[in-house]
């Protein structure tokens, strides 16, 4: 049986070595699985510490996605066969493992160019979100759809969406609307776009740069990115969300939950805010505890650093694994796919979201010490 990553190093003209990583899934989208994040995670490291490795490249392999997301089928199998315990101890590990990988490449110490060609979603985001170079094509679509499954934009996303101008973010975690390349480098979550059919070609093109030049090799990089960038710009594909900010901002106006989505569930569009339309009625399907959950994290989320975030979201998803929705919204879009989830309800009491980012036993692996 092949691994789930294939892991090379390609020979640069000056003697150095390129490590390429390659998502290699492709009938599951490249969903990530936790061998993946292991290979990832061990892969990276190693890397860090080898003085041939120069650089590094991350990408999906085939032709329709560089990460569909997480493997989370396997959270239904094990809320049927296992206990409680073992599936906070499962749970607790996934996580913790794929949080740790997401840390890890934002704070990477060498370059990191992630290619997002095709789709790029929830998990796939995390893997991208921190790379040194984001890297864009005319066929990347992005989204985090957390919303929809009964989880909540996870992998970082409450400290990147909180970051994006206006209340862009806030739409994109709570109506888990789709996006394209050109929206991704308008609100700063890529850096560069390529053409899907250069992509065979830019570890050739990164192999002939003067790597044994003194300084950052990152000024290459950016300048080689660049030049790529600008062949390419023109024919991007129109953002499809960047032109509707300014609605969007308005819709999401105000600092309550409820009167939020009051407004935008009686909002009325016109034929050229279909896409504004689409994902309104996402919204409404959504389930309530993911959408309470993404309010709170959105608006914490930009006084906390990045560490602070993920210890959150690690408690968090596991709480969602063992008393939220996500079990409910993985059988009804992945396992029985009548998608038709059954939500559990708000609790009159105001009080119940604490109870979601208290850590159910022992000791949050990534909470901050201080």
């Amino acid at each position: 049986m092949s691994e789930p990553v294939k892991v090379s190093c390609h020979p640069t003209e000056d003697g150095h070595q390129i490590g390429v990583l390659t998502l290699d899934s492709p009938a599951s989208l490249n969903a990530l699985s936790l061998p993946m994040i292991q290979i990832l995670q061990q892969t990276l490291t190693r890397w860090e510490q080898d003085p041939a490795i120069i650089c590094v490249l991350l990408q999906g392999a085939g032709e329709k996605a560089f990460c569909a997301g997480g493997d989370i089928r396997s959270f239904y199998y094990r809320k049927q066969e296992a206990s409680e315990a073992e599936l906070f101890g499962y749970a607790r590990d996934f996580f913790e493992q794929e949080y740790r990988l997401d840390h890890h490449i934002h704070g990477y110490r060498k370059p990191l160019i992630c290619v997002a060609d095709g789709i790029c979603m929830g998990g796939g985001i995390g893997l991208f979100a921190g790379a040194d170079f984001r890297v864009v094509t005319e066929k990347s679509l992005f989204a985090m759809p957390e919303v929809t499954i009964g989880l909540y934009p996870d992998v970082g996303a409450s400290w990147f969406l909180s970051r994006m101008p206006g209340r862009l973010g806030l739409w994109l975690g709570l109506t888990g609307a789709r996006f394209n390349g050109a929206d991704a480098l308008g609100v700063g979550l890529a850096d560069h776009a390529i053409a899907s059919g250069e992509r065979s070609a830019l570890l050739s093109r990164l192999a002939v740069l003067d790597w044994a030049a003194g300084g950052d090799p990152r000024e290459q990089i950016y300048l080689l990115l660049r030049g790529l960038h600008r062949e390419v710009a023109a024919r991007l594909p129109a953002p499809v969300l960047l032109p509707h900010q300014q609605r969007i901002d308005a819709l999401l106006a105000g600092r309550t939950l409820q009167g939020v989505l009051t407004r935008l569930f009686s909002a009325g569009f016109d034929e050229r805010e279909a896409v504004l339309q689409q994902a309104q009625q996402i919204c409404r399907t959504g389930s309530p505890i993911s959408h309470a959950i993404l309010w709170r994290q959105y608006w914490q989320a930009r006084r906390h650093s990045l560490a602070e975030v993920f210890a959150d979201e690690l408690t968090l998803s596991v709480n969602c694994v063992l008393k939220g929705d996500f079990v409910e919204g993985v059988r009804a879009l992945l396992i029985d796919k009548d998608k038709s989830p059954r939500w559990q309800q708000l609790p009159p009491d105001g009080d119940w979201l604490d109870e979601f980012y208290r850590w159910p036993q022992g000791h949050n692996p990534l909470a901050c010490k201080g």
